[in-house]
């Protein structure tokens, strides 16, 4: 029962990042064989990118470019790798860790089954999710494979939508680990963000143009990356993938076998001295439960922006004199060249994860409300637009710092290599990446005042698809209605360019009475639990 109750849930959501997966599959092979028709100007691609240490850095290193198959695996692995591994570690902790936190298990585990056999059951059930969204990937880059010039083998299809689903694999083991070991679902995707970061710096560091390359071996971010589909396709590095996701699954059913129901393996007293602060209001309630996930994405955006700094200067080597990415900063609307080019061009992509910091706000509020934790604050003299404005503050807040701590620290990374880009120009980069931010988290506030329930979804849905849409339209030529669904279509590179402090302010405005709305809307609503 468990396993079809995971099941369920699970390939649901894997079939639809599926859809997401395979789409960008398709986009990317038919984009680039219509943008780069010819043998001359995909060699011209392929000295551009090939060497590129600043965008191996960010995308991993680049093969055989001079072909819609090398291309297509290039830029889906760098991309998918990442979305893959923050579906598999929240699908993880949700399916496990939140059914618990919940209650729904103390009703599974009331009949003939163990912790460690419900575990077993829920792994399984997991892992028809996985098996579901390397299904509907393969589908998608199979058909891709057969256009007429496109040209890659059902074969080379099925082991690159391996290589897609890789990290998701690894990181719903993690997923299902952290949940034995944290107190509640929160902290346990505490946890695995943390290892996700990690692995990601590592792989960054090893693809930086380096000696330190051996390092792609100690992140699964590396392995994915050495499987090298549709160009060499080795598949010696799913012996790690398999042999580590069997333990951390195995070590997870020991795990589960050993501790009661609701608690932890990382110890937790049972008691402490009183700590009353932050305890006067809901505001200050919010920053005090929301400390560590606030700090956890400022220091995310401010490493990233680090290592983007440090690598801008050799970057800018390549990106002068490159007419290919000369065109593509065009396409975004960048003006200057060298390390203000790869700066601006990264710090677009960059305001994606600001944006996803935003949509983990909205997530946020829905959880506190079907966990039943806001029904215990509203029980007081606290009216619900007074609570939902204040986390509005505080989210407002957060991706308000994040986005500047990525400009300041991009600027310290530059100023260890003498690039020559001013702090004024990345101080207002990082402020120009915070509006899309606050669009999302104005319009998840209107989702979620009228219909709470997919409101989560639909903020992650926004911000997938804007990212998506601007990676695609970086590199071909697309539709304008398609790249104006984009919200980062409005965020200008800089310090490629100079910020559109107009187009910002819109952003701003439209985010404000989408939130004002929002709030209007909860305060009429009943409260809606799971």
């Amino acid at each position: 029962m468990i396993a079809r109750f995971t099941a369920r849930r699970a390939a649901r959501s894997g079939a639809l990042w599926g859809l997401l997966f395979g789409g960008l599959v398709i986009a990317s092979a038919a984009g680039y064989a219509s943008t780069f028709p010819t043998v001359a100007s995909r060699e011209t691609l392929a000295r551009s990118f090939g060497g590129n240490a600043g965008l191996a850095a960010l995308l991993g290193p680049a093969h055989r470019l001079e072909t819609v198959a090398g291309f297509t695996a290039w830029r889906c692995l760098g991309i998918l790798s990442i979305l893959g591994a923050f579906w598999g570690l929240l699908i993880g902790t949700r399916l496990l860790r939140g059914e618990e936190d919940s209650g729904g298990w103390e009703l599974l585990l009331a009949g003939p089954t163990t912790r460690a056999g419900a575990t077993v059951q829920a792994v399984a059930g997991l892992g028809a999710g996985v098996g579901a969204l390397w299904a509907v990937t393969a589908v998608c880059a199979v058909l891709a494979g057969r256009g007429a010039d496109v040209d890659f083998s059902v074969t080379g299809a099925l082991f690159l939508s391996v290589a897609l689903v890789a990290s998701a694999l690894v990181f719903v083991a993690i997923g299902v680990v952290m949940s034995q070991l944290a107190g509640n679902r929160r902290q346990a995707n505490a946890l695995g963000a943390v290892v996700l970061g990690a692995a990601f710096l590592v792989r960054m560091v090893a693809d930086a143009g380096t000696s330190l390359t051996w390092l792609r071996w100690a992140s699964p971010f590396g392995w994915a990356e050495e499987l090298r589909p549709l160009t060499v396709s080795r598949a010696l590095p799913l012996i790690p993938i398999v042999l580590i996701t069997a333990a951390l699954l195995v070590g997870s059913v020991l795990m589960a076998r050993s501790r009661d129901l609701g608690a932890s393996i990382l110890p937790r007293r049972d008691s402490r001295p009183p700590r009353l602060a932050l305890l006067g209001g809901p505001t200050r309630l919010t920053v005090r439960l929301g400390v560590p996930l606030f700090v956890a994405w400022i220091a995310a955006l401010a490493t990233m922006g680090f290592v983007m700094g440090m690598v801008a200067q050799s970057a800018s080597k390549i990106v002068s004199g490159s007419e290919t990415i000369e065109r593509m900063l065009a396409r975004l609307g960048g003006i200057r060249p060298g390390a203000a080019a790869y700066l601006g061009f990264a710090f677009v992509f960059a305001s994606a994860l600001v944006a996803f910091a935003a949509a983990g706000q909205i997530a946020a509020m829905r959880r506190e409300e079907a966990d039943g934790f806001l029904d215990n604050v509203l029980v007081r003299p606290t009216t619900r637009a007074r609570w939902l404005i204040g986390r509005l503050v505080v989210g407002a807040t957060t991706v308000s710092l994040a986005g500047i701590a990525g400009g300041l620290a991009a600027w310290c990374g530059s100023a260890t290599q003498h690039s020559g880009v001013a702090f004024t120009d990345l101080f207002a980069a990082g402020v120009n990446i915070v509006p899309p931010g606050l669009l999302v988290l104005g319009v998840g506030t209107l989702v979620y005042g009228v219909v709470p329930r997919p409101a989560p979804t639909i903020a992650y849905a926004i911000v997938t698809w804007s990212f998506i849409v601007q990676l695609i339209a970086s590199l071909v030529t697309t539709n304008a209605v398609v790249v104006g669904s984009s919200l980062l279509h409005y965020v200008t590179p800089a310090p490629a360019t100079d910020p559109n402090w107009g187009s910002a302010a819109r952003l701003v405005a439209i985010g404000c009475v989408a939130a004002a709305l929002g709030v209007a809307a909860f305060a009429r609503r009943d409260l809606a639990s799971r």
